[in-house]
């Protein structure tokens, strides 16, 4: 299967698997996915991740996910593609989103790799809005 947005459907895996109650989900691996995959662990977004590089020529990322104890509910509520193949969302360090006022996270791709809207002002970089995660 060809995907002419790697990243969105590494986003939509996450958010089916989400609203199906899956505990795991495999996903092909590249090293932005699992720079983003790291972004969202830190985060505290998911609950644990593994690069399976042995796995076929490509490899894939299995991610835990995440639910609340109480209630059952995913802790990601959205994941929501920004900049698209089609239209690229690009910002400057000072125009960078902040996402929920702050409760949410923007993922930046800079010229110093995948980081959030967070580290990117901190260091002044802009870059790339990849995608809102809240």
């Amino acid at each position: 299967m060809i995907v002419t947005d790697p990243i969105a459907d590494y986003l939509t895996r996450i958010r089916n698997a989400q609203q199906a109650g899956h505990r795991v989900v495999e996903i092909p691996s590249s090293r932005m996915k699992q720079a983003i995959t790291e972004i969202l662990y830190n985060q505290g977004y998911i609950l644990k991740y593994k690069f399976d590089n042995d796995a076929g020529h490509q490899g894939i990322i299995k991610i835990a996910l995440k639910y609340d104890p109480a209630t059952k509910t995913p802790v990601i509520r959205k994941l929501q593609r920004i900049s698209k193949p089609g239209l690229r969302q690009y910002r400057r360090a000072n125009d960078l989103p902040r996402v929920i006022n702050g409760l949410g996270i923007a993922i930046i791709s800079t010229s110093k790799w995948v980081m959030t809207g967070k580290q990117a002002r901190a260091e002044n970089v802009g870059g790339e809005v990849l995608c809102f995660v809240y």
